[in-house]
């Protein structure tokens, strides 16, 4: 595994910057193929998503100032895509952001590339009935297992208020699985 340090000063470098990029997509995409498909629900979706997030990493490189570490720095960029693309997305079907979550959670159990029981539907359910940013501190916290730390580095948000909206979301996840 290459230093970030230097995955970060190659990406930068015209003669180094294809393998590096490789290095890039082949470290990262898993990860954040995962966070994107728990924002946007459907594989096609989050794959047309993570290629717009790589295409943006790629172009705005020259700017990272390595403030923050790479991958929350391109979690950010997955993120703010995402979010970008479900209020597009809703726009041009003429739906408010919530009906638009209730009928991609309804698409789930059509979609081949979801192995979940109904148990998952429901808490898939559960989660695109939370607002937004409540839906991806839990994303964060309860599937990619994040620190605080790294999910406040990401979304630019204090360490107490994630908090807070963590246990806000939970309390709700678990009202509406008491509900069903």
């Amino acid at each position: 595994m290459i230093a970030e340090e230097t995955l970060v000063q190659q990406l930068k470098q015209k003669e180094t910057q294809a393998r590096a990029f490789e290095v890039l997509i082949n470290t990262y995409k898993e990860r954040l193929y995962w966070h994107i498909r728990r924002i946007v629900l459907d594989h096609d979706d989050a794959d047309d998503v993570l290629q717009n997030t790589f295409i943006k990493v790629f172009k705005s490189i020259e700017g990272f100032k390595g403030e923050s570490k790479l991958y929350s720095w391109m979690y950010r960029i997955g993120t703010n895509e995402a979010l970008s693309f479900l209020k597009a997305k809703s726009r041009k079907l003429g739906v408010s952001n919530e009906e638009l979550q209730q009928r991609m959670t309804e698409n789930l159990k059509a979609d081949v590339y979801f192995e979940g029981d109904d148990i998952q539907l429901k808490l898939q359910k559960a989660i695109a009935s939370l607002p937004e940013k409540q839906k991806l501190v839990f994303n964060m916290k309860y599937f990619e297992e994040m620190k605080y730390e790294e999910i406040s580095e990401i979304l630019d948000t204090s360490v107490g208020g994630l908090k807070a909206s963590y246990h806000l979301a939970v309390k709700k996840i678990e009202g509406f699985l008491k509900e069903e």
